[in-house]
């Protein structure tokens, strides 16, 4: 009777390794295509994100942010915050000739999040919209179609507040005014890549279509709003690129061009991941 009870339980042992939950984790989408890395800059600000214009990049460090020829790499300026007040400023983009910026109070809690707008040309603080708690840590902020989106992070574990954790991640559209009119959440394929963290970096691409990055994964995530209903975006493609996730911005100068960067190389990096039409 006990052999019988042993021999039940190792036939019984692959059933329970191929759980649900586990597979799904491991049918994640494997990247379609690689980017194509044009260009690196040493940069040792180079540990939040980067934003880039006709001219110049911007490394992304909290309290820190470095602007950088686009030609000769050469450090330009530097705004430096006060860390009490700007604690976490995660990423930046250059929109309507203002550098706007996503900052937050990551990882303390309750989180509270603003957005920071800067004049790229003299790096002077202009003003804040302070959003405040209630959604997670806002990690960026792009604007689209008369609207202003924004990503508000959720975490397992170190910077997260129960009982919410990656699976509350969110995508919101605001208005002029800063008032929520939509908002959707982030499809399994990619929370699953996210957790125990969350997207760290977006911004709506020439064609239309929006891409995400996480916080370690070398994958850009190609999402779309729902095209068949629901609350839920749609997962389109997955991208290799040569950075570990991290905020991005997409180069307006050079059609199809990202910019990201590389914790562990200090560097921010160009690469094409769209055709240039």
């Amino acid at each position: 009777m006990i052999r019988s009870l042993i021999l039940a339980g190792a036939l019984a042992a692959p059933v329970l390794a191929a759980s649900p939950a586990l597979a799904q984790e491991a049918a994640a989408p494997a990247p379609s295509r690689t980017a194509e890395v044009l260009r690196r800059y040493p940069a040792p600000e180079a540990r939040q994100g980067v934003a880039v214009d006709a001219a110049h990049v911007y490394a992304v460090a909290n309290s820190t942010i470095a602007k950088y020829d686009k030609k000769t790499g050469a450090k330009l300026a530097e705004w430096k915050g006060d860390p009490v007040r700007y604690p976490h400023i995660n990423s930046c983009a250059v929109i309507a000739k203002e550098l706007v910026c996503a900052s937050s109070n990551f990882p303390a809690v309750p989180h509270w999040s603003a957005v920071e707008f800067f004049d790229p040309a003299t790096m002077k603080h202009l003003r804040t919209v302070a959003l405040g708690p209630g959604r997670g840590s806002i990690t960026w902020v792009d604007r689209k179609d008369g609207a202003w989106w924004a990503a508000f992070a959720n975490y397992d574990g170190k910077g997260g507040e129960a009982p919410r954790d990656h699976r509350h991640s969110v995508l919101v559209r605001f208005d002029d005014d800063w008032r929520q009119t939509q908002s959707w959440s982030f499809p399994q394929s990619v929370l699953d890549r996210f957790k125990p963290m969350s997207s760290s970096g977006g911004g709506w691409g020439p064609d239309g279509k929006l891409y995400i990055t996480g916080h370690d994964h070398p994958e850009l995530y190609v999402l779309a709003l729902p095209t068949q209903g629901g609350a839920v975006l749609d997962h389109l493609d997955t991208i290799g690129v040569a950075t570990e996730g991290q905020a991005v911005d997409w180069d307006e100068s050079e059609r199809g061009v990202l910019y990201g960067i590389s914790r562990t190389g200090r560097e921010m990096v160009a690469q094409r991941v769209l055709p240039a039409k």
